[in-house]
């Protein structure tokens, strides 16, 4: 959104990652340079860690600052720059004080009670004044997402397409619906082995129809019988929103309609 990108398909992978396919006319004749520019400019958390900076201390993306309050964290007056990176304090901020963590950690049952201990132990440092924002930098350090630079910035590397199979889950990697991403379960995702079982119902149930329809619009048609069906349509969808707004841009490049009644 901070770069004007419209045309976005976020699709699973189909294990543990997510694509997102820009489609943009002109992101796609980008350079490799500009991509990884981007990339660079969307990338908060490094991937190993903890010495290769601190995701808080330089000038972040709005689409990120903003979710996130950091509008108010610097109404606050405090300066991002200002304060000393996690790894060159042990694992946290000096508010922390690791010590007493330390002692009270392991009387603590699993790691979500020592997770309230740690937001308490925050939320009292910044009642009394000193600013201890240390749980938004944990959160991001462990949660938010690792981005892929060579996929990104090189136009010739490998990247599945969407409704390809993934090898080692044998999941089919389909689009989201950020609509109901909150009801996006990876382990329902539709397998090749279970498409392959409705696919064999669907055909069992066809034989029992009509048999004039030619083979390959009876199985063009057998995918719309199978749990695929929902993810093809949402494709669909967004293959089409992308056709109107080609249209759309090329009506308005040629100055629009001109004709008489």
């Amino acid at each position: 959104e901070d770069l004007g990108m419209k045309h976005r398909l976020w699709v699973y992978s189909g294990r543990r990652g997510v694509h997102c396919w820009v489609c943009d006319d002109a992101v796609r004749k980008w350079s490799p340079a500009l991509r990884a520019a981007t990339v660079e400019y969307l990338t908060l958390v490094k991937v190993g860690a903890w010495g290769a900076g601190h995701p808080l201390s330089a000038p972040q993306p709005l689409s990120i600052a903003v979710p996130l309050g950091w509008s108010r964290y610097r109404e606050e007056g405090e300066s991002l720059r200002a304060r000393p990176p996690l790894h060159q304090v042990g694992w946290g901020p000096p508010c922390l004080h690791r010590e007493p963590l330390q002692a009270e950690f392991p009387k603590k049952r699993d790691s979500v009670q020592r997770w309230e201990l740690l937001k308490g132990r925050m939320e009292r440092t910044r009642v009394s004044g000193t600013g201890c924002y240390a749980d938004w930098e944990v959160m991001l350090q462990f949660c938010f997402p690792r981005l892929d630079i060579n996929v990104s910035k090189g136009v010739g590397h490998l990247l599945k397409s969407p409704f390809s199979v993934h090898p080692k889950t044998g999941r089919i990697s389909v689009p989201l619906d950020l609509q109901k991403l909150d009801q996006f379960d990876p382990f329902t995702v539709p397998t090749i082995s279970s498409l392959c079982h409705e696919l064999d119902a669907a055909g069992a149930d066809e034989e029992q129809e009509d048999g004039a329809e030619t083979e390959p619009k009876r199985r063009a048609r057998d995918y719309k019988r199978t749990s695929l069906a929902p993810y093809v349509r949402l494709f669909e969808r967004f293959v089409e929103e992308m056709e109107r707004a080609r249209r759309g841009e090329m009506l308005r490049r040629s100055g629009g309609c001109h004709g008489g009644a």
